[in-house]
């Protein structure tokens, strides 16, 4: 027969038990990602696996606490690169190691998603700042950082643009806010790396285009 210590002593346990595990299961950081410009073209099966790679962060970035700014030297290598062939999808992927700025460094561990920011014709007083271009404009805490260059960089258009100015209404290309997947491209996790693999052609990825690289999985989209 239970005693009437041994009762209360299991109803206190519950909630104690309960309360140790949500202690115990934190919920998983934001996966931080990198919109970083491509300085050279790589090709599956064209470009060999080790061949040094680089991309210029197009925008200002936070990662652990420290902001990175735009412009930042992105490095690292192709890890996986094949051609397609009649049975095989080609692969490709690509691992950034490290990132370097006027006055600091840090190791880093990204691979390149397949997302990118397409190009698109706007017009008139449509046109606003994005991924690639200058900014002038200040901080307002909704995604600008510092660049460090004394700049402030917005990286997508918002709501708060000048309505009055005189713009002429003339087109121009500019970077979309939004990253799509490139097109017949598949991603795969492989061994902790992230895998881009096509059945229609070799993954290409382009020079001076901005592509999104993850430190984790990849971007939900």
């Amino acid at each position: 027969m239970i005693s009437r210590r041994m009762l209360l002593s299991l109803v206190l346990s519950v909630p104690c038990s309960r309360f140790l595990f949500s202690q115990q299961a934190p919920a998983p950081a934001k996966v931080p990602e990198f919109p970083v410009m491509l300085q050279q073209t790589v090709t599956a099966g064209k470009t060999p696996v080790g061949s040094k790679v680089q991309a210029k962060l197009t925008i200002a970035t936070l990662l652990n606490g420290t902001v990175i700014p735009r412009n930042a030297t992105v490095t690292g290598a192709v890890t996986e690169s094949a051609a397609k062939t009649a049975t095989e999808p080609s692969r490709l992927a690509i691992r950034m190691d490290s990132v370097q700025w006027k006055n600091g460094s840090s190791a880093i561990a990204l691979y390149f998603t397949g997302f990118y920011y397409p190009n698109v014709d706007e017009s008139g007083q449509d046109l606003q700042y994005g991924p690639t271009q200058p900014a002038t404009r200040t901080w307002n805490g909704q995604g600008q950082y510092p660049d460090g260059n004394s700049h402030v960089y917005r990286p997508f258009p918002g709501g708060d643009s000048d309505k009055g100015s005189s713009e002429p209404d003339t087109t121009s290309t500019t970077t979309a806010r939004n990253s799509v997947l490139m097109k017949d491209v598949e991603v795969q996790r492989n061994n902790g790396q992230i895998v881009l693999t096509s059945k229609r052609s070799n993954v290409k990825l382009e020079r001076y285009t901005t592509y999104v690289a993850s430190a984790g999985d990849t971007p939900q989209k």
